[in-house]
């Protein structure tokens, strides 16, 4: 028996390994695309139902003049994207746009803030913020940049239910894409938000220009954190002009869906979210994203500051897969 097919042999077992390594991930990566579906669809029905996809409504809550330097962000100070920069919003607008997620299907509301981490000055409105959107029956998440303990504290206090912070690529492939912020950061931050007992939202982004071993490294970082996040968010870059990253060249549609179903063997109880870039792929592609594991997606007009597809084109992509949005 070769390689390849005794490690196919192995991730048939309905129980993987609590702890994975780097050639076991890579195994997955270069398995027949067949056979990395049919694998990845396995795990997924043993632990969701296959025709379920979880919605979540993100808003930009306070937008651009980031001091991050993030090469994907048009929200960045560090580059000129004619992004029109905006103050932290006030609570009627925000309550707004959570009650129209809301109607629309929704169950999650994200809130994110282009900061390096929230002052105290503005933490206290963000928490307000929380405990409103909360008591309209939403889950709530937010994404407010790196956090210390006590914000942590506080925010779970306020009753929010998800933290989103993404590690983006892997440790080796970090500072080609951000200088501001370590590696160790981002996990400091994560550390925090599971010591408060909130869910983990985190995740990554592909077609920066990294290697299949980047993309490997990602995912495993994510599936070995002591507990895997309970969402992994997997991105499409978006290239947005004046960002370093506009000419990058644009990743492989199989090489994208390979990421889902890979995400989804690692992590098998974890919510896979279809998230930007979404709005450029075509219908086959995202079906192909659903039968690898992806059952959650970002769902408005809007990501930030990136557009998305509309609320009625997906409902009629649900509609014609079979799939419902789960309640």
């Amino acid at each position: 028996m070769d390689a390849t097919a005794h490690s196919a042999v192995q991730y048939a077992n309905p129980n993987p390994p609590q702890r994975w390594n780097r050639q076991q991930v890579l195994e997955l990566f270069q398995l027949p695309f067949n056979d990395l579906l049919f694998k990845a669809q396995q795990v997924h029905r043993e632990h969701f139902d296959a025709n379920r996809v979880q919605l979540s409504t993100l808003l930009s809550i306070k937008t651009g003049a980031c001091p991050e330097d993030c090469a994907y962000c048009p929200q960045s100070g560090h580059y000129n994207t004619e992004l029109e920069k905006e103050k932290l919003l006030p609570l009627e607008p925000i309550l707004q746009a959570a009650q129209a997620a809301k109607d629309a299907g929704a169950t999650r509301f994200c809130m994110g803030a282009a900061w390096r981490s929230p002052s105290d000055k503005e933490l206290p409105q963000v928490l307000a913020t929380v405990k409103a959107v909360k008591q309209l029956g939403l889950e709530t998440c937010a994404t407010l940049g790196m956090l210390k303990p006590e914000q942590a504290q506080q925010l779970a206090k306020a009753g929010l239910d998800y933290y989103n912070h993404n590690l983006d690529t892997s440790e080796d492939y970090y500072d080609q894409i951000i200088t501001t912020r370590t590696y160790q950061d981002r996990l400091d931050t994560l550390e925090a938000v599971r010591d408060a007992g909130m869910n983990v939202c985190c995740g990554g982004i592909v077609g920066m220009g990294e290697s299949e071993n980047d993309r490997v490294g990602l995912l495993l970082t994510l599936a070995n954190l002591p507990k895997p996040p309970e969402s992994v968010p997997i991105n499409n870059l978006v290239k947005v002009p004046g960002t370093p990253l506009e000419d990058v060249d644009d990743l492989d549609d199989f090489d994208f869906i390979r990421t889902i179903a890979v995400a989804r063997i690692l992590m098998p109880t974890s919510y896979v979210r279809l998230s930007a870039g979404r709005h450029e792929m075509n219908e086959q592609m995202q079906a192909l994203c659903f039968m690898a594991g992806a059952n959650s997606i970002f769902y408005g007009d809007e990501l930030l500051t990136t557009e998305n597809s509309s609320c009625q084109h997906d409902q009629a992509l649900f509609q014609r897969l079979g799939i419902q949005a789960e309640a």
